[in-house]
């Protein structure tokens, strides 16, 4: 779904699960953007009905905002392959309960959130320390696992990112970052595979496919 290009919203009734992936805007940024209104209001009525919901970075902020929580710029941006650190809590949660304590990944915001009423904080990093969080059955990541060098090379193209790079200070550190990811690439987007099949197994409730039954079995 590309709100930016004028699509609609769907009824979200009609989906087991609604996922909201980045972009280069803020989510405050409604004059400029005005579809981020009803994008909001959508997620807030999508998580309250209990319907899961994955949001990464982007997605995350708008998780955030939908619950009432205030997203504003963070301290200084956070570009590049960085590591996050769980929390206490996440050894507890159905995701991340599995998942390394520290592990390396890809950030690019320049934005923050304050943990939502009721929401369990999962991860935090250096700079922020609002990384992850669960609500119910939904969950942001405000960091990037899931992508690879090629694919940020291919963001870093496109005028809006390119501009949102600019506004960070980060416009000549390309070539750098891309080296960066590629190195970190193969373990980032196996660790994005585990939690995003646990999230869909265990949270939104989806039978794991035979091919990791059968490696379970092995």
């Amino acid at each position: 779904m590309r709100l930016d290009r004028c699509e609609e919203l769907p009824d979200w009734r009609a989906y087991t699960a609604i996922i909201a992936m980045g972009g280069p805007m803020s989510t405050y940024d409604e004059q400029r953007h005005p579809w981020l209104s009803a994008e909001k209001r959508l997620i807030a009525e999508v998580v309250r009905a209990g319907k899961p919901f994955w949001g990464v970075c982007l997605g995350a902020q708008l998780l955030a905002a939908s619950l009432g929580a205030r997203v504003a710029a963070g301290p200084q941006p956070e570009v590049g392959v960085l590591p996050v650190t769980l929390t206490a809590a996440a050894a507890h949660d159905p995701v991340f309960a599995e998942a390394p304590s520290s592990f390396a990944c890809f950030h690019w915001h320049g934005d923050t959130y304050e943990l939502p009423r009721g929401a369990v904080r999962l991860a935090g990093s250096a700079l922020y320390e609002q990384q992850a969080f669960a609500y119910r059955r939904a969950y942001a990541l405000q960091f990037h696992l899931e992508v690879s060098a090629a694919l940020v090379a291919e963001w870093a193209a496109v005028p809006a990112y390119a501009a949102s790079l600019q506004q960070l200070g980060r416009a000549g550190e390309v070539p750098a970052m891309l080296d960066e990811i590629a190195a970190a690439q193969e373990r980032a987007i196996a660790l994005a595979r585990e939690l995003f099949g646990r999230w869909l197994t265990r949270v939104v409730g989806l039978a794991a496919p035979r091919a990791a039954l059968l490696r379970r079995s092995a």
